[in-house]
């Protein structure tokens, strides 16, 4: 209307060449796995088989603040929601800007912006940052977020006291927006990390009565992953623009390196859109369904934060293993910037690094399952060689020592007499107790669904089904005596293959309540994927795409669960019944409501189990490492006097015999 330009000009310089990529840590494995699928697809891409790289606390290299929060989600005790199904209750519709007096009431308390998405292209934001063109009062105030490298780790202390002395400037002349910009970034200048400022100015706005006088809006180069932007919105921002991020797909598209021929507005909104989209879902899983409810709401936990870090910047966050203080934090900025900006001449490979962040790469971060253990599982089996077995072993308590707490954890065996072995309980008995993850027939194949089952019963462990159901017909002995049944069977949301028949022909009957990896959303099973066998035994239809939905229909409550188990107890008497939780903060507590509704046995998942398929979001995001939920359910369980009542599992990456001897 003002003629006022919004356009931005996108640089000449290639996606493997831009320095601020790689000073803001963007790699390889993201542009293409991540940002490329976004813009193409209009929806996240999705990933399988778990995650079995470092936690960000153990990483090698610097990884972004982000990267440390953990996401909550709701199980038992209230239901996720449907975001598919349940999207006319969903809105990510948010109003910013100045609250006013509640208790009176003026047309002035009307005189806020209604933002459709917290997600801004760079024509919103430049839109957002000229408004005072249009409305004279909506003044915008800019902090900028970078300060010289020369100052060091003392300048990046000294510019998280500017921030919040400038933000308290703009309410002092009240200016309605204030942005937390790090564009200035450059070879002499450092960001300071975006959701680091943005919790920071958010808790001093809060703690000073101010925060419902202004609008708090990011613009960003970090941000670019579904996981951040939640982190953002959690943490108090009103709107986010990264900037970086959608240059990055321009230039993407520029070079021919999305496979879809689409405009640039198309490619921004199908990112943008995929954003929207990631944001629904994991506000569903808390069973949240506005944003303005998400908002500032913080339900995250913090793995590898020191306390003075969440005291100031993310007051009353959960943190249980402490881990990265303010100067920790600054080295790792200084790092990622030297990559874009190093000050001294060095002889690099070109382009962006092969982080090895989502899959195993040569000099990358490390995995468990890396190539040197899989080849000495896969020979330790195949020739029953005993050196080999010994080689996986040693290999893994390596990779195990880098990626997992575990693997921080050592046996105590001072003042301890050992045992004469003939003393000990014998292997025979000892794998009784082994169970199979639950791997559905769909997500694996028959051939190795009915192998794993033959193998537990001839061990006299169990298999579980998954949530795929099972052929009646393998519960028919073999010629050789052996049986494909499979002991568990699981009752998951979708209910997929659950008949009377199914029920009763059970040792025990597993309620999955969560799955590791991706805990608060429903299994997912691709049309392709769906065969006659297949259709037939989940009871469906060949080629139409299943997704159980993340809540039991039936199950909005610790009561609606306790009668769940009851039901299942009086179809199948002599079957024990088993309720699957994942670990988070808090989970000993919905344990132990468990343990009062009767349930048999408790299963704690960890956050790295496989899946067949789930979003990256939460694969690498969602869930907690099961040594923090065991022990927290375990204490909960005794303190409750409710230990004796059940049987206690855990899965989730376990790998050797010394890591099922520190869950026992």
């Amino acid at each position: 209307e003002k003629g006022a330009d919004l356009g931005f000009t996108l640089s000449e310089t290639r996606v493997q060449e831009d320095p601020r990529l790689k000073a803001f840590g963007y790699s390889l494995e993201q542009v293409s796995l991540l940002l490329g699928p976004m813009a193409a697809d209009s929806k996240e891409a999705l990933g399988s088989m778990g995650n079995d790289a470092p936690l960000a606390c153990l990483a090698q290299q610097p990884r972004l603040l982000y990267e440390y929060f953990r996401q909550l989600f709701a199980q038992v005790t209230n239901p996720p929601i449907d975001p598919i199904r349940e999207a006319v209750v969903m809105s990510l519709e948010a109003y910013v800007g100045p609250q006013g007096n509640l208790l009176e009431m003026s047309p002035s308390q009307c005189h806020r912006l209604l933002l459709p998405s917290p997600m801004l292209s760079i024509e919103e934001f430049n839109a957002l940052n000229q408004i005072s063109q249009l409305h004279r009062e909506w003044n915008v105030h800019t902090v900028d977020i970078t300060f010289p490298k020369k100052e060091g780790i003392q300048g990046y202390l000294d510019a998280l006291d500017r921030i919040c002395d400038q933000a308290a400037e703009a309410i002092e002349k009240n200016d309605r927006i204030i942005v937390l910009s790090d564009r200035a970034t450059s070879a002499d200048r450092v960001a300071v990390s975006a959701i680091l400022a943005t919790g920071m100015v958010h808790h001093h706005l809060v703690r000073n009565k101010w925060r419902s006088q202004v609008a708090l809006v990011v613009e960003t180069a970090e941000a670019r992953e579904v996981h951040h932007m939640c982190v953002l919105v959690g943490y108090g921002a009103d709107a986010i623009c990264p900037y970086l991020a959608i240059e990055c797909i321009m230039k993407m598209a520029r070079e021919g390196l999305i496979r879809k021929k689409l405009t640039p507005e198309q490619l921004i909104d199908n990112y943008k859109h995929s954003l929207d989209g990631g944001i629904l879902k994991v506000m569903s899983k808390m069973g949240i369904s506005t944003l303005q409810s998400y908002k500032g709401a913080q339900i995250f936990e913090a793995l590898g934060i020191d306390d003075s870090v969440v005291d100031r910047c993310f007051t009353g966050t959960a943190t249980r293993i402490k881990g990265m203080t303010f100067e920790l934090i600054a080295q790792d900025a200084f790092a990622l910037h030297e990559k874009g900006y190093p000050s001294r001449n060095i002889l690099e490979i070109p382009g962006l690094a092969e982080t090895g962040e989502y899959h195993w790469r040569d000099g990358g971060e490390p995995h468990v399952n890396d190539p040197t253990s899989i080849a000495n599982i896969q020979d330790a089996v195949r020739t029953k060689n005993d050196k080999s077995y010994e080689a996986y072993s040693r290999s893994e308590y390596e990779q195990i020592k880098n990626c997992t707490l575990r693997g921080l954890l050592d046996f105590d065996f001072e003042d301890r007499a050992p045992v004469p072995i003939d003393q000990v309980e014998p292997w025979t008995e000892i794998v009784r107790r082994f169970v199979t993850g639950a791997m559905s027939y769909g997500s694996i194949s028959m051939e190795s669904h009915s192998t794993l089952a033959v193998a537990m019963n001839r061990l006299g462990g169990k298999s579980n089904t998954g949530e795929g159901g099972e052929d009646p017909e393998r519960s028919l002995r073999m010629d050789n005596g052996d049986t494909m049944r499979s002991a568990i069977k699981q009752i998951a949301s979708g209910r997929f293959g659950v008949t009377s028949a199914y029920l009763a022909d059970a040792d025990e009957l597993q309620i999955k309540m969560a799955q590791g990896a991706k805990p608060g959303e429903g299994g997912e099973l691709p049309g392709h994927k769906v065969s006659g066998p297949i259709a037939r035994t989940r009871h469906s239809t060949p080629g139409v795409g299943l997704i159980s939905p993340p809540p039991h229909h039936d199950i909005y409550s610790i009561e609606d669960l306790k009668q769940l188990i009851y039901d299942l107890k009086c179809s199948n008497p002599r079957s024990r019944v088993s309720v699957k939780l994942v670990s988070e903060t808090g989970v000993g507590i919905v344990a132990s409501g468990v343990a009062k509704a009767r349930a048999d046995h408790i299963l704690i998942s960890g956050h790295d189990g496989g899946t067949g398929a789930s979003r990256w979001t939460g694969i690498k995001y969602a869930g907690l490492p099961w040594e923090l939920g065991l022990a927290e359910t375990h204490q909960t369980l005794v303190l409750n006097d409710l230990r004796g009542r059940v049987i206690v599992q855990t899965d989730g990456q376990l790998r050797t015999g010394r890591d099922v001897a520190i869950a026992c």
